[in-house]
């Protein structure tokens, strides 16, 4: 079982940035790829980013050119660089992961949440 603990989230005015963390702990056998989704008041919740096991990543059109998503090097944290944000990017950050139970089958983890805002 894989237990996320996310941080980074905030308060920011249009045009700053932020940086989410989230770590993974638990027994695992890999982590097959790490995720953030976000869902504003009264809107679906919808990807923003992921990054593979190999490195290879895959963005939301409307961030693209201003989020970064990154592993450490044991690929077991997750972050998220966000700059240039505007008051759209407002939502709760949540991270999403793709692993494989010590068991041996595939499921997922999702963290808690953290609470990005961005207003003047």
């Amino acid at each position: 079982q894989v237990q996320l603990v996310e941080s980074g989230g905030g308060s920011v005015q249009p045009g700053g940035s932020l940086r989410l963390s989230c770590a993974a702990s638990g027994r695992y056998i890999r982590i097959n790829n790490m995720a953030w989704y976000r869902q504003a008041p009264e809107t679906q919740r919808e990807f923003v980013a992921l990054i593979e096991y190999n490195g290879v990543t895959n963005y939301q059109d409307s961030v693209k050119g201003r989020f970064t998503i990154s592993t450490n090097d044991a690929k077991n944290t997750v972050y998220l660089q966000m700059n240039s944000l505007d008051v759209g990017d407002k939502a709760v950050y949540s991270c999403n992961v793709n692993y494989i139970a010590s068991q041996g089958w595939t499921t997922k983890a999702w963290g808690q949440g953290t609470q990005v805002t961005v207003s003047s």
